[in-house]
């Protein structure tokens, strides 16, 4: 998952009943940024359409470290999310020009809960 949403949110996604799944995209990015942003809201309007997709998490260190988190509900839906040809598209060109490093985690929550101040 490669997307730095454009409107991050003022809140974390909200606690789900598990199990569930998460992508930990983790990236430093290159100079180069030509087509990015374009490139990743056409990713944040992708990956909503996907059936099972729950909402997404970001963060960016000042250093330039970048967090996606991605929150699917079951594996069915982050194969489909990882299996979209715009997606896949977008992951070469990613690697291609504009991600110096990245790392990706998957797993399978198994407890979750939140808290919110009333």
């Amino acid at each position: 998952m490669s997307n730095i949403p454009s409107e991050a949110p003022v809140t974390p996604v909200e606690a789900f009943d598990p199990p569930y799944y998460v992508a930990v995209f983790t990236a430093v990015r290159t100079q180069e940024q030509s087509g990015y942003s374009e490139t990743n809201a056409r990713m944040e309007d992708l990956v909503k359409n996907i059936p099972g997709y729950l909402g997404m998490d970001y963060a960016q260190t000042p250093g330039g470290l970048a967090i996606t988190v991605g929150y699917f509900r079951d594996a069915d839906a982050l194969t489909e999310w990882r299996s979209d040809a715009e997606h896949r598209a977008a992951q070469k060109r990613g690697r291609a020009e504009w991600y110096e490093s990245y790392t990706l985690h998957v797993a399978k929550v198994e407890r979750s809960h939140g808290f919110r101040r009333a």
